[in-house]
């Protein structure tokens, strides 16, 4: 219990740092030409191969999603017959 207690006060006393240990290249200015260039691509798909793939699935699931809620709504204002 004693070794819990040190452990959670040299937790505690750690420096919180938003600075990252590692150094990226900066792609901002790389970004900012992609987007910026006018070539006639959407710009939600200017992302490239990732970024069509998210395009198609949100689409399938959004067009089946309100085929499947008429359908239920349909199937809802039928009711069986009791017999």
């Amino acid at each position: 219990m004693l070794w819990n207690l040190l452990a959670l006060r040299q937790i505690g006393q750690r420096t919180i740092s938003t600075a990252s240990r590692r150094h990226f290249k900066n792609k901002v200015p790389e970004k900012q030409k992609l987007f910026q260039e006018d070539d006639e691509i959407p710009l939600y798909l200017k992302g490239g191969v990732a970024d069509a793939l998210l395009y198609r699935a949100t689409m399938i699931l959004t067009v089946g999603g309100t085929a499947y809620a008429i359908y239920e709504l349909a199937v809802a204002s039928f009711p069986k017959k009791q017999e």
